[in-house]
């Protein structure tokens, strides 16, 4: 019979590239991870991977039957949490990836009830404002912002995200505040490297105006303070700047002739198939959050993954990456 154990043996090893870093990640030694794949290939009667302890590659056989391996495990784990005292309950390990502000000021206060509410669930917290490659990674949900590319992964949108251009009294005391979206122009605008023009809508349409500026950093935490300290404009999520506003410490800008675009807050997912439990219950709770924390949310009538109907597919084809436009999004 099958050990599930052995199963996510491999798929941890397959994930992570190697035997070695997948016993770090499940805290085994390198011998019992080797043993327990050795297990799995004998109860199978194939070889399921070239391996080392530093690489590994799957085999025909391997590539054939990893899938399956995926689908028993989360099966497995969605039958463990359909009897989980009685209710459904989030077992296992959670990984979320997500920007640095976001994961810090909406998802970390939202997964300490979450995780109140199943206590056989951990989760692991990716955060970077970078380009994030989900699959290789083995991230089970990543939350984005923006206009994603098309590829194999699907998006699913869970809120309206409002957004609006700050600044700090100081700096508009000293520079004045613009009013135009030309204005923009004789202005210092904070951003990352390489952004030379924003991208804002004027009566439906979409309109892009150079900016140009002293300061520009590739980590939104980073522009956020530098705004702060009064070094410029920036663009920045609402949820990122409520506490600023009603502390005086930034003022909104609103231009007459022009508004930055909602570009929503999106779940990412690896595939639509065989989405596991626990990823849905997380979405649930987080959409929940959403809507009393922040911002109106898209919501399906069934709690579904649903294609047409905030669903779509994005980020890199066949790479499995997915990012932020982190000047542009939060």
């Amino acid at each position: 019979m099958i050990n599930v154990d052995d199963l996510t043996i491999l798929i941890e090893a397959v994930q992570q590239g190697s035997l070695s870093a997948a016993g770090r990640r499940l805290g085994l030694t390198a011998l019992a991870t080797s043993r327990r794949l050795a297990a799995l290939e004998a109860e199978l009667g194939v070889r399921l991977v070239h391996r080392t302890t530093r690489s590994l590659s799957l085999t025909v056989e391997g590539e054939a039957f990893l899938p399956h391996a995926e689908a028993m495990l989360v099966h497995a784990e969605d039958g463990r949490a359909a009897v989980a005292r009685g209710a459904v309950a989030a077992t296992g390990l959670l990984r979320i990836a997500a920007s640095v502000p976001f994961g810090r000021k909406v998802l970390t206060p939202m997964l300490a009830n979450f995780l109140a509410s199943h206590g056989q669930l951990k989760v692991e917290l990716l955060l970077s404002d970078a380009v994030v490659d989900i699959v290789a990674q083995g991230v089970d949900v990543a939350i984005r912002f923006g206009e994603l590319k098309d590829s194999s992964l699907v998006a699913r949108r869970l809120s309206d995200n409002g957004r609006g251009l700050y600044a700090a009294p100081h700096y508009l005391a000293r520079r004045g505040t613009p009013r135009r979206a030309a204005d923009l122009a004789d202005h210092d605008c904070l951003s990352v490297p390489g952004v030379r023009q924003w991208t804002l809508t004027r009566g439906g349409r979409t309109v892009r105006q150079s900016v140009s500026g002293a300061f520009s950093a590739d980590s939104l935490e980073a522009l956020h303070e530098a705004c702060l300290q009064g070094l410029g404009v920036v663009q920045l999520s609402q949820w990122n700047v409520r506490a600023d506003l009603a502390e005086g410490r930034l003022v909104e800008i609103r231009l007459a002739d022009a508004s930055l675009p909602d570009q929503g807050i999106w779940a990412v997912l690896p595939t639509r198939r065989l989405v596991p439990g626990k990823v849905r219950l997380f979405l649930d709770a987080l959409i929940a959050h959403l809507v009393e924390a922040l911002v109106p949310s898209v919501q399906d009538t069934d709690g579904g993954l649903q294609p047409g109907r905030g669903e779509r597919h994005v980020a890199q084809p066949g790479t499995g990456r997915v990012g932020d436009r982190i000047g542009e999004c939060s």
